[in-house]
């Protein structure tokens, strides 16, 4: 009996099998491909962090996967958790420059974000959508567990996934991700969160997933760059706009240096900005967390 064999022990369930790094190294690996190596780990703190930390050495499109991360990062310092081999959990490394100008590179987590949305709508069946900047939202029925929180029962937006994206000191650039795939309600991390299983996802088996992810990744990021980076020409800024949830809603902007701005969201502009329509005109707004506010 292994270790992973013993009742109890946090690696033994079987609705969670391990990934298959040799299948996906064989599908995703090839000479013509963005990817260039990958690697899955069974714990890390963060792949972003390790990623980061071994660039110097590395050229672009490393990826690095880890069945659970204990020191998950997101924006504004926030922390990602979850249980072992309940998502994908992946690190990319991309060198833009010097084709793509780097005040181009603030497109890279919207992306990314695009990225993630299509492949998991073409391989789990589930529709998601993107709140500026950079989470990735799901709908959870209300019979699934939402209700505790006093949702609708036709359901809720919540958050399965998230992105960030960091430079390193070489000058790349370290694109992380995290979705929550088959995580239970008795498990989710705060009320707001979500997973695909939550969703309704036609599947939860990891490998297919993060195959079409990485591939739907892998085009995106090969046309923006073939465009130098223009949002326009590589219709990256279009498909942003259609699949963004935050657009047409009443929104705060809580920006730093505690100043808030409230106003309807009309648009992401060329430089990835959130347009906002507030009382006194408008205004975009570059970084900062967006909170969606409900019709009165």
């Amino acid at each position: 009996m292994t270790s992973s064999d013993v009742p109890g022990n946090r690696w033994s369930d079987l609705e969670r099998p391990p990934l298959n790094a040799s299948a996906l190294r064989r599908a995703l690996v090839r000479p013509e491909s963005l990817w260039t190596s990958l690697d899955v780990v069974t714990t890390t703190g963060s792949t972003n962090s390790d990623l980061a930390g071994r660039a110097a050495g590395l050229g672009e499109g490393a990826v690095l996967v880890a069945e659970e991360q204990t020191a998950g990062r997101g924006r504004l310092d926030r922390t990602w958790s979850a249980p072992a081999r309940s998502g994908i959990f992946f690190s990319v490394l991309l060198r833009p420059g010097p084709r793509v100008p780097a005040e181009r590179w603030g497109w890279l987590p919207l992306l990314t974000g695009v990225a993630v949305a299509a492949g998991l709508s073409r391989s789990a069946g589930v529709d998601t959508s993107l709140k500026w900047p950079n989470d990735l939202l799901v709908t959870v029925p209300g019979d699934s567990g939402a209700l505790r929180t006093g949702e609708a029962a036709s359901g809720a937006e919540r958050k399965a996934g998230g992105i960030l994206a960091e430079r390193t000191a070489d000058g790349a650039v370290v694109v992380g991700v995290g979705v929550n795939v088959s995580l239970r309600a008795e498990e989710l991390p705060v009320p707001t969160a979500g997973s695909l299983a939550l969703a309704g996802a036609a599947t939860t088996d990891r490998d297919p997933l993060l195959r079409a992810v990485l591939r739907s990744l892998e085009q995106w990021y090969v046309e923006w760059r073939a465009a130098d980076g223009d949002p326009a020409a590589s219709r990256l800024q279009e498909a942003y706009a259609a699949g963004c949830s935050t657009l047409g809603r009443t929104v705060r902007a809580e920006l730093p240096g505690d100043t808030s701005l409230t106003g309807e969201a009309v648009a992401v502009d060329g430089d990835g900005r959130l347009v906002l329509a507030t009382a006194d005109g408008v205004q975009p707004v570059g970084a900062g967390d967006i909170v969606h506010l409900r019709p009165v």
